[in-house]
């Protein structure tokens, strides 16, 4: 293939909203509660804004995202993060794939994994580790119905434990709501 099939980078991109965000001067008790949990305390985005207009559903949201990818327990963070790349490509999140693929590439160097998914997309060929990561996140996003016991066994034979396989299912299951959220609520756009 040797070509982008979509327009993926690890470049900052900025999110634009359909809706107003909740301006945060006219916040109410609860939004501006619900909004101190998210994962950056130096500036609240548009899209934590946005997402404040349902505040107990962003209280919910930011610990248990914080919790799936930055546990000390379990996965790695680039593993974590190789979840939500492979989620969010095949939902052709460009935002959540710029964002996770910068990270895993701080994390691990490996600029060649993740050029070989952005120009191969979900055909990528990727080494022995992340290769099986990589492939049943696709499939648990495409067909969660269809991971099998042999999917499993895959991934420890890769070395992966039931912890680690737990988390990566996390990872999936909260970029796939993720990447829903991001579309339906906003787009990317270049700054």
């Amino acid at each position: 293939m040797s070509r982008p099939v979509h327009n993926f980078t690890t470049a900052t991109l900025d999110w634009l909203p359909y809706i107003c965000p909740v301006r945060l001067e006219e916040a109410t008790p609860e939004q501006l509660d619900a909004m101190k949990v998210t994962p950056s305390n130096r500036k609240i985005s548009d899209y934590v804004l946005t997402l404040a207009h349902d505040p107990e559903s962003l209280a919910i949201r930011s610990p248990l995202f914080n919790a799936i990818m930055y546990g000390r327990d379990g996965l790695s963070r680039a593993g974590r993060e190789m979840g939500a790349i492979a989620t969010s490509i095949h939902n052709h999140c460009i935002y959540c794939t710029s964002v996770h693929a910068a990270r895993f590439l701080q994390m691990t160097g490996r600029e060649d994994l993740i050029q070989e998914i952005f120009a191969e997309g979900e055909e990528a060929a990727l080494d022995d580790y992340w290769q099986p990561v990589f492939d049943f996140s696709l499939k648990l996003t495409r067909t969660p119905g269809e991971i099998s016991p042999t999917d499993i066994e895959i991934l420890r034979t890769g070395g992966l434990t039931d912890l680690e396989i737990f988390d990566l299912v996390c990872s999936v299951a909260i970029f796939g709501w993720a990447n829903r959220l991001m579309h339906t609520l906003g787009e990317a756009i270049t700054p």
